[in-house]
């Protein structure tokens, strides 16, 4: 069903840009084979793509190519339409020359040099935000304590590709965090995607340790199993793998976090998403023996924070994933806004607040393009 609605979308980014371009420009030219070979990138592409819908199981890797590869055909195909449409109506409502074909054109190459950025260097262009949250519940002694945040880093998205990680866990052992946690989807699908990278991510370091949930990727659902025993020793064997690496999952559970004579409680449950992502978050039973504490939770997909964690706890502060921006970001806009009311960055509500982290990693498509790859610092203020 995914692979469809994107086929569509694809077609469409394909076509429409053709046509205008032809109908403009093309048609005009006297050649017939040079009318055709216009045609020919859209033609080729499009015919791939029917490969794909057909044996998609068996090309599911090199999908991803696929989509970068038609991405750096139709959107400079696209930017250039709209400007070319733009200088058109400037120059109708100006009457002067503005050289609309040649800027169209530049902008166009500019728009083809973006994309190749974020294919090439983007998935790896690391972003280390800073973030204050302040709480009047936060007691005195954690004025200050600082917490690491990693997401989705889709470990089966870098094979063979380690040295990206070891930077990326060195940038994160640079900031000397009080405590470090992961909000889920640490692998595609398969536990065997993390092996290559235990030896990296195992030296991720904090003072009061590193806590990790599991996503909707980490159900491994997205795959076809022999039998349901194994899907769930798939799992089982991942939650091992993250604690052989030193992180310590929280399973609808908590740990208690202390500094002097004061605490707080560090929550994390199984994933919460709406259909058809897994719901078997356990709040009730993650939450009990800590009533009355300043609550931190790791829950990976940022919807359950309106749907359970406002209207039925008293949570000061939720971090969670998923989202990914969509990996695309441009100018603040992204399509995850469309989905998700809380797609990326720090959401508040009255005292209690969000911070949803687009995640290090990728899936689908090997691109970051504005979305960088982000690691997170939130420092917690007593207001």
């Amino acid at each position: 069903m995914i692979l469809l609605r994107v086929s569509l979308f694809f077609i469409v980014l394909l076509l429409l840009p053709d046509w205008y371009i032809y109908k403009v420009y093309i048609k005009y030219i006297q050649h017939k084979w040079q009318k055709r070979l216009y045609w020919l990138p859209t033609v080729l592409l499009l015919m791939v793509l029917l490969v794909f819908i057909v044996a998609h199981d068996s090309l599911h890797d090199a999908f991803g190519i696929y989509l970068i590869v038609t991405l750096c055909v139709a959107v400079p195909k696209l930017v250039f339409v709209l400007c070319d449409i733009l200088m058109k109506v400037l120059r109708k409502f100006l009457r002067i020359p503005l050289f609309g074909k040649t800027v169209s054109s530049v902008v166009a190459i500019v728009t083809l040099a973006y994309l190749l950025f974020g294919a090439i260097k983007g998935k790896e262009y690391f972003q280390v935000k800073q973030v204050v949250f302040s709480s009047p519940d936060l007691p005195e002694s954690f004025d200050g304590y600082r917490i690491l945040q990693l997401s989705d880093i889709h470990a089966g998205s870098w094979k063979g590709n380690a040295e990206a990680l070891r930077r990326a866990v060195e940038i994160c052992n640079a900031q000397q965090s009080d405590l470090a946690v992961f909000t889920g989807d640490l692998v595609n699908s398969r536990a065997d995607e993390i092996k290559e990278f235990m030896p990296v991510l195992s030296k991720l370091r904090a003072k009061d340790g590193v806590f990790s949930v599991l996503g909707n990727h980490d159900y491994a659902t997205y795959v076809q199993w022999d039998s349901e025993a194994d899907r769930l020793a798939n799992i089982d064997t991942l939650l091992a793998r993250q604690e052989q690496m030193g992180w310590k999952m929280l399973m609808n559970d908590h740990q208690i976090l202390h500094r002097g004579n004061d605490s707080i409680a560090l929550i994390g449950v199984e994933n919460s998403g709406k259909p058809p992502f897994p719901d078997r978050g356990d709040l009730p039973r993650a939450q009990k023996g800590t009533e009355g504490m300043f609550k931190v939770l790791l829950s990976h997909d940022p919807t359950h924070w309106r749907r359970s964690v406002l209207p039925d706890t008293d949570i000061q502060l939720m971090l969670a994933g998923h989202t990914h921006d969509m990996q695309i970001n441009l100018f603040g806009f992204s399509f995850s806004q469309f989905i998700y009311p809380e797609h990326k960055g720090l959401y508040l509500e009255g005292q209690r607040g969000l911070y949803v982290n687009i995640g290090l990693g990728y899936v689908l498509f090997p691109m970051r393009l504005g979305a960088w790859p982000e690691i997170t610092v939130i420092t917690l203020r007593r207001k």
